[in-house]
């Protein structure tokens, strides 16, 4: 074995040209293992840990990329620096539809855009709130997709956005479709009735794909970073969003989305909403309390039960997203049941979306009575932190800060959730696999085609021990999305999940299946 580091100043890429220049480098012959990050401090603490990190690397500057390697002999080194190179020059090649002038700072595309309103930050965390003020100086919106930014800058940003008369859309703003334009992780969904403003990107993803489903689109939908109902924060921008939408003539319903936000600020909000002059569904997950005296304000505790709501409000049928389970099905989730031993039931929740893993949270505490543990702070969890191995179930958000600090999000990078998936199959004690996949614009081109090899390899790993492992997968999409959500479904069932669009329901599904009582998913089978 030989550890190689390549160091190129000042070549800036962003996170889903490395991931695919980590997974292309890993496909070569020799090359054990393989990982391209930006030579940041955090960035090099990482591929230390990891043993793959050299002199060379440790000189690197923040500006600099490492392509760190490990490879199976010390003779493929100098062969393998010019095929790195050959890959690079690939992956930045311009589209021949595109400009072959790339700005490189934000100077440069101003003037080269001097009509645009609007920046799109990505950028290491340590440096986006400099970017961020450098664009709301200039009178620019801001969408910071950026994470690993500190409250302290996110007040101090939202407050400079507020005084100048901007939007400040994150910081780990996720998901946004301004007038039409996908940004962020987004899908293909029509222009619609449906105005929202989100405290988080996977939930707003949940919500507009359910709603797409029963064929409702969105007017605006506004992504304001997961923090922004913090009590320090305030709401600053989906207080924004809400007079926006309120006078925006396409917008006839309003849905805000969040977890449960501060006391303060979730009376501030719903303060804003009571008076609209149109219907306003409020989603603070696992909040059902109708505050007093706003008859238009409605109070859904699941992002299903949003998205149903708002579709009644519009007059529209909601069967084909309700919780109820199709005969397809009610026979895999039978046969699923059926096979489970029941030392071996425990569920293994593998999540890309906080939001989505916090509502499943939510909704199996109330199901099954085993101890459950998550990396995500929810009254009655048990702190993931020092878990046992055994007695209960786990759902983990692997989008967490902690897991994405010199990364790509799970969303874009399937490698680590694919290494659980194979992982868990080998507990003994482990019998449903439990995943959201998210597609769109963005996003990994073919989750299905990773996916699905994992999920596989964990029923032989099962099945070698004598056991049963069922999967069950959210799939949040449209049939719009440039993944084929058609193909996706078919692919993942096809290596034995059983696919849903609802979380709701795939959460429920799971339980039924680890407790063995198909009541719970309204089956009395």
């Amino acid at each position: 074995m030989s550890i190689k580091n390549l160091v190129l100043s000042n070549h800036y890429r962003d996170s889903v040209m490395l991931m695919r220049l980590s997974q292309d480098l890993e496909a070569l012959a020799g090359i054990v293992q393989a990982t391209a990050m930006m030579g940041t401090e955090n960035n090099k603490t990482l591929m230390d840990e990891a043993a793959l990190l050299t002199d060379d690397g440790r000189a690197a500057r923040p500006n600099d990329l490492v392509i760190a390697l490990r490879l199976s002999s010390r003779d493929l080194e100098t062969s393998v620096v010019p095929r790195v190179r050959e890959l690079l020059e690939a992956g930045a090649a311009p589209e021949s539809s595109q400009s072959n002038f790339t700005p490189r700072s934000l100077d440069g595309a101003v003037e080269a855009t001097p009509d645009a309103n609007l920046a799109l930050i990505s950028v290491p965390g340590p440096y986006a709130a400099y970017e961020a003020t450098n664009a709301l100086d200039r009178d620019l919106n801001v969408l910071l997709f950026s994470n690993n930014v500190s409250i302290e800058d996110e007040v101090a940003l939202k407050r400079r956005a507020v005084e100048r008369g901007l939007f400040m859309f994150g910081p780990d703003c996720g998901t946004a479709i301004i007038n039409g334009v996908p940004l962020g992780f987004a899908n293909h969904v029509p222009r619609g009735r449906v105005g929202l403003v989100s405290a988080s990107g996977t939930g707003l993803q949940q919500v507009i794909c359910l709603l797409a489903a029963s064929g409702e689109g969105v007017s605006q939908a506004l992504g304001v970073g997961g923090r922004d109902l913090d009590d320090r924060v305030g709401g600053a921008m989906m207080l924004e969003g809400i007079r926006a939408l309120e006078s925006d003539e396409d917008t006839e319903v309003m849905v805000l989305i969040s977890k449960p936000p501060g006391e303060l600020t979730r009376g501030r909000i719903l303060d804003e909403v009571s008076n609209l002059g149109m219907p306003c569904v409020v989603c603070f997950l696992g909040v059902e309390d109708q505050p007093k005296g706003s008859p238009g304000v409605f109070m859904e505790p699941t992002l299903e039960r949003a998205a149903t709501k708002t579709l009644a409000l519009l007059g529209l049928d909601s069967s084909d997203i309700e919780s109820r389970i199709v005969p397809s099905v009610t026979e895999q989730m039978s046969k699923a049941a059926k096979a489970i031993n029941r030392e071996s039931r425990y569920i293994r929740g593998l999540y890309s979306g906080g939001t989505l893993c916090h509502e499943a949270l939510l909704l199996l505490r109330h199901m099954d009575d085993a101890d459950i543990y998550s990396n995500l702070d929810l009254a009655g969890v048990r702190p993931l932190d020092g878990a046992a191995l055994s007695g209960g179930h786990h759902l983990i958000d692997l989008g967490d800060d902690v897991f994405t600090v010199g990364r790509p999000h799970p969303i874009i990078d399937l490698r680590e959730r694919c290494q659980h998936i194979v992982r868990e199959a080998a507990n003994p004690e482990v019998g449903v696999l439990l995943l959201d996949v998210m597609l769109g614009y963005g996003a990994h081109p073919d989750p299905a085609s990773e996916l699905a090899p994992a999920l596989k390899e964990a029923r032989r790993i099962a099945s070698r021990d004598e056991r049963s492992i069922a999967a069950v997968v959210v799939l949040c999409g449209t049939r719009g999305d440039p993944q084929s959500f058609d193909r996706q479904r078919e692919e993942l069932t096809g290596a034995g999940a059983i696919v849903v669009q609802s979380n709701a329901q795939a959460v429920t599904i799971a339980a039924a299946i680890s407790r063995g009582d198909l009541r719970l998913a309204g089956n009395g089978g």
